[in-house]
């Protein structure tokens, strides 16, 4: 059968299991790559918001102490008061 797609034409025929391509890939490999690719993401998501977290965390902190006078304020303006 010869079929269209985008005005490419192609061969599609139709293999039995033993006369596979070598190029293609196996429902294990495929989700092997998956998992990875999840591995991947969870990991650096999960970086990216230690990191995120940790910034506000700072902020919230310097705030916090600035707020009750133990740290000055950078510029005379920027005074915070209850």
């Amino acid at each position: 059968m010869t079929g269209t797609t985008f005005g490419i034409m192609k061969m599609f025929k139709d293999y039995s299991e033993d006369m596979k391509p070598p190029e293609w890939v196996t429902k294990q490999e495929c989700q092997e790559m998956i998992d990875g690719a999840i591995r991947k993401h969870n990991r650096s998501a999960t970086i990216i918001s230690v990191c995120i977290g940790w910034v506000v965390l700072a902020l919230f902190a310097e705030g916090l102490l600035r707020l009750i006078g133990i740290i000055p304020p950078i510029l005379p303006w920027l005074k915070i008061s209850l």
